[in-house]
């Protein structure tokens, strides 16, 4: 079975069935579990892809977007003061007010930093929205371009039509071939097949080698991580024990991406119900089974390839592991 197991003693006591697919840039399945042709959104594992234009349109130079900035623009992060911070840095510098932001608000998703911002009076704001970051990175590409920054979140928009054509470019599908949504967030999500997403990753992955927009948005990503995510989030301390090996980018409802620039490789997981605390084991156990984590490394972020199940008293009373292998294509 293609499962994740959480385990409360001895018993099994609830299953996330995981479809994962692993492809080269040729879009040849090199490893797969389950179903990878089933239809997929992308949701935020996307916001790689999304950022990529502001390098490639010149707009991180021309407005001094940083390294952490651009970061910030592929980033599901945690609301924490750096990370609002650093979102209000990009309006700053492209000089629009956060009034513009369409991501509508909620806590920030840190613990520490929703207490904290309690605590001192204030409310929820677009910008602790963990998709601020990619919101002012659209923001900027607008104005950068000379496009109505007003509703960039629109279909039909300029942005959203970039967008698009990023992901048509990167998967090598046609556009009646790319369904869209309305993404939690407020701006277009786009599906694919799953092996499809992996095949967009791969082709990402390579393009590090010879193309300067892709090599930069991992550079921004894996020299800058905390940025991607926040405090103890998954894909920050994946891309900080790789150094570099993998970048991996976090979706809503179960789905996670990621690239491996040295071996040409792109992957994409999908927990069937959509739970997060099966696909973050699910990729622990994809980099391992790719040889992208070492046993050490594996062992320094246990507790999210394999986490301890504690009851309100602190017990350990079960554990959330992975019950699953990879299938490879012979050679």
């Amino acid at each position: 079975m293609n499962v994740v197991e959480v385990v409360r003693g001895d018993v099994v006591e609830a299953r996330h069935t995981v479809h994962i697919a692993v492809a080269d840039a040729d879009g040849r399945v090199v490893a797969r579990a389950g179903n990878i042709d089933g239809l997929t959104y992308y949701r935020s594992s996307a916001k790689p892809l999304q950022a990529l234009p502001l390098v490639e349109e010149e707009v991180t130079s021309r407005f001094g977007i940083s390294l952490p900035e651009l970061a910030l623009c592929c980033a599901s992060h945690e609301g924490e003061p750096e990370h609002v911070a650093t979102a209000r840095s990009i309006l700053s510098k492209i000089g629009v007010d956060e009034g513009l932001l369409r991501c509508g608000p909620h806590l920030p998703l840190g613990t520490e930093a929703s207490q904290a911002l309690l605590m001192l009076g204030g409310q929820a704001m677009p910008i602790h929205n963990n998709c601020s970051g990619k919101h002012a990175g659209m923001l900027a590409l607008a104005v950068g371009m000379g496009w109505d920054p007003v509703d960039y979140h629109l279909p039909g928009h300029p942005v959203q039509d970039r967008m698009l054509r990023e992901i048509l470019r990167w998967t090598g599908l046609g556009e009646g071939q790319v369904p869209t949504g309305v993404d939690g967030c407020g701006v277009v999500c786009f599906a694919a097949p799953l092996y499809q997403i992996a095949k967009s990753f791969a082709r990402f992955a390579v393009a590090t080698a010879h193309d300067e927009g892709p090599a930069e948005i991992v550079r921004a990503m894996t020299t800058h991580p905390f940025m991607v995510g926040g405090t103890g989030r998954a894909c920050t301390q994946v891309m900080e024990v790789t150094a570099g090996r993998a970048f991996v980018k976090l979706g809503a409802e179960g789905a996670y991406t990621g690239g491996i620039p040295a071996e040409g490789l792109g992957f994409a997981i999908k927990v069937e119900d959509g739970g997060r605390r099966a696909v973050e084991v699910a990729l622990v156990r994809v980099l391992q089974a790719l040889g992208v984590l070492t046993e050490a490394e594996a062992s320094t972020i246990c507790h999210h390839g394999n986490p301890i199940v504690y009851n309100t008293r602190g017990e350990a009373v079960g554990e959330i592991r992975p019950a699953f292998d990879l299938e490879f294509a012979a050679p």
